[in-house]
């Protein structure tokens, strides 16, 4: 089973939604850190500045970071976009990767096995 790693980027007060909604998908497994960053507006809040700068503001972030089956993703993203879509900048990003493979130390398990409890 292929599997890939999902990042999403986003605001501080979307996480606590996103971990809710993502028991829909059987997700039982995130890594959450906080960032720093900004993207294409340099970090400009709430509107669009004509006048950009060479000046970057890094805003506070949130990324959360799962594994999980390639063929649960495409669905995982369109929940995702609607989820996080406000219409403003810095709605965040998404980035999906490939994984090639996953290990669970304690066990030695690997694979989709090391990222569930019985039975997938």
């Amino acid at each position: 089973m292929k599997l890939s790693r999902v990042e999403i980027i986003t605001s501080i007060s979307k996480i606590e939604p996103l971990r809710k909604a993502f028991k829909k998908f059987h997700i039982s497994g995130m890594t959450v850190y906080q960032v720093l960053g900004c993207g294409v507006q340099h970090g400009t809040q709430e509107f669009e500045d004509t006048d950009k700068t060479d000046e970057i503001s890094l805003l506070p972030k949130e990324v959360v970071m799962m594994v999980l089956p390639t063929e649960e993703v495409k669905d995982l993203l369109e929940f995702v976009k609607k989820e996080l879509y406000t219409g403003h900048i810095g709605d965040g990003k998404i980035f999906v990767s490939e994984v090639t493979n996953a290990v669970r130390v304690r066990t030695g398990e690997e694979g989709i096995d090391a990222l569930v409890e019985g039975e997938f």
